[in-house]
């Protein structure tokens, strides 16, 4: 794909990110496949959607404890390698459970669990840095701490979850201060021109939650403390303008915004992107059940797309079983390594 299709023109233009051009404004966003990340199956699965045009891909959230593991840096490499010989650019999404050595803990703490520490949120800011440092000697070209969901990274920006009354709670500056902190280190451990993308949800809409202006001011300190790229999730909110809210971050910032969700469709993507809503999208569903989207969407062959019917059954639904994903529409997803 070296020229460009000019009914999708915005999608398929290169977008330049520090010392990084991607080749196109297509991402594939971290998904759970239940695979293993550093398998053969993991390898095969993320080099097919590269293969198939993708112009930056997010391995899927992958926990700090893993990172530990015997033999994990040098699969990552294998991955990374595997994914660049396809010509796309890949990071990886980092995972914190809400454990410290196992034992379960919360941001404030209840009845179930222990509230997390002063001394053990700053052990796992170190550890952020320290994974990243490995995750950018492992070839791998950004990092994304998982910030977004509802999880324990976005639970510290909630006042619903967050009531601590040191610097990590309080008032605004206080519950953005671990995300902020984790970026700070990060930046510190890998240099000033790695790549450095941040997922956020933009607002919390149950009672107590956060507001889209507080995320705005969220945004703008991650910037500043050396995000490169604001991964927003999802980018519209329910009966909202399409990719509304990845357009109010991206109004307060001057770093590219990733818009998540209903950009299955070619022509909302190129719209979302001609609006100046959104500067990337990622296609995620859509990529599990036809890894060539981009191929056929840029070579003019979009009648041929095997679409997805949003039945979340092989992908959602075994995702719950814990058992590796799969497609109703597309009987070879999962299994490429068979292939390879």
């Amino acid at each position: 794909m070296t020229t460009t299709n000019e009914s999708y023109s915005h999608l398929f233009a290169p977008l330049r990110v520090n010392h990084l051009t991607l080749r196109n404004r297509v991402v594939m966003p971290p998904m759970v496949t239940n695979f293993g990340v550093t398998t053969e199956r993991s390898r095969a699965w993320y080099a097919e959607r590269a293969r198939g045009g993708v112009g930056l891909i997010i391995v899927e959230a992958t926990r700090l404890p893993f990172f530990d593991q015997p033999g994990f840096a040098l699969g990552l490499r294998a991955l990374a390698e595997a994914v660049h010989a396809e010509g796309a650019t890949i990071a990886i999404q980092l995972f914190a459970p809400p454990q410290v050595n196992g034992e379960p803990v919360e941001v404030t703490g209840s009845e179930t669990a222990r509230g997390i520490t002063r001394e053990e949120i700053r052990a796992l800011i170190d550890r952020f840095a320290e994974v990243a440092k490995v995750v950018q000697e492992a070839g791998f070209d950004a990092v994304e701490p998982h910030g977004a969901h509802g999880f324990f990274l976005n639970q510290f920006f909630s006042p619903r979850f967050n009531q601590r009354e040191d610097e990590y709670g309080g008032d605004l500056v206080g519950r953005m201060r671990l995300g902020c902190e984790i970026v700070r280190r990060i930046r510190e451990a890998v240099g000033p021109d790695y790549l450095i993308l941040y997922r956020h949800t933009p607002e919390e809409r149950a009672a107590g939650g956060y507001t889209l202006e507080e995320s705005q001011t969220f945004a703008q300190e991650l910037v500043r403390a050396g995000v490169n790229v604001l991964d927003i999730s999802p980018s519209t909110e329910p009966d909202g303008e399409h990719a509304g809210l990845a357009a109010a971050i991206k109004s307060c910032v001057d770093v590219p915004v990733i818009a998540v969700g209903g950009m299955n469709d070619p022509e909302a993507a190129e719209a979302a992107l001609r609006a100046g809503k959104c500067d990337l999208v990622a296609i995620g569903r859509g990529l599990i059940a036809d890894p060539y989207w981009p191929e056929k969407v840029f070579s003019g062959r979009r009648a041929e797309i095997v679409a997805c019917v949003e039945c979340n059954e092989g992908c959602f639904g075994n995702l719950r079983q814990g058992v590796p994903i799969g497609c109703t529409q597309n009987p070879r997803a999962g299994l490429e390594y068979q292939e390879a």
